[in-house]
């Protein structure tokens, strides 16, 4: 929990707070508020409340919902969220998984990991730049990779949005590269390996912070449970 709670941003509104802290949804959280359950130093909380660092905020008699979390292996073809085309499908169409939502976005080209979950707490903790969460990426590209290929998209090119953050880049074969990131722009990848020279002509997520793609299969999802569970709700400070 030390990670999440060093990141909160001080001051920061009761809902965030609460949904920072693993409490629940902002959503969920102005639910409790409104109902009363919610106390900043004694004091019932209201909706327009700010939390500082040494505020003591309590919760009463709120019994935590069971979530669920999937990793899923997106096919190419398949868009993340609200099909724009005629044909086109988006993971909630075939993942077969009721109830739940991708947190994130691959593109339609793109295929790989991705987490499926019904828990909104989720989105901020691993989507935010501010807990540096890694990603890593298989990416093929048309040319040879050479070395100051590499070592730039190590360094971090410039894009027109701004410079990424360094990175880490290995080459998996004379076309292959593995590239772990932690930021997640707007098909950063594609534009990185532009940036350096490099054409994009396949590129699959393999990892999520400690949650690899394995042999999963294209299109198929395993639940995380256990000690995968145990260790997924951990590294996002949720236990």
């Amino acid at each position: 929990m030390s990670q999440i709670s060093e990141s909160i941003p001080y001051p920061v509104r009761i809902n965030r707070y609460l949904a920072l802290k693993g409490v629940s949804t902002r959503r969920g959280a102005e639910s409790l508020i409104t109902a009363g359950k919610v106390t900043i130093n004694g004091r019932t909380a209201v909706l327009t409340d700010r939390v500082n660092e040494n505020d003591d905020v309590i919760v009463r008699n709120h019994t935590e919902r069971k979530y669920r979390y999937f990793a899923y292996n997106k096919p190419r073809g398949i868009v993340t969220h609200s099909p724009q085309n005629p044909g086109e499908k988006a993971i909630a169409d075939v993942a077969g998984i009721p109830g739940v939502f991708p947190v994130g976005r691959l593109d339609k080209s793109s295929e790989g990991l991705m987490i499926l979950t019904d828990d909104g707490r989720v989105t901020e903790r691993l989507l935010s730049p501010r807990f540096a969460h890694e990603k890593e990426y298989l990416v093929t590209v048309r040319e040879d990779v050479r070395p100051d290929m590499l070592a730039r998209l190590a360094d971090g090119p410039m894009l027109e949005d701004g410079p990424t953050k360094r990175c880490v880049a290995v080459s998996r074969g004379s076309h292959m590269i593995s590239l772990t990131i932690t930021e997640g722009r707007k098909h950063q990848v594609r534009r990185m390996l532009d940036a350096v020279g490099g054409t994009v002509t396949s590129l699959r997520r393999i990892r999520i912070m400690r949650v690899p793609l394995g042999n999963l299969p294209s299109g198929k999802h395993r639940q995380f449970k256990g000690d995968d569970l145990q260790e997924f709700l951990s590294d996002l400070g949720l236990v």
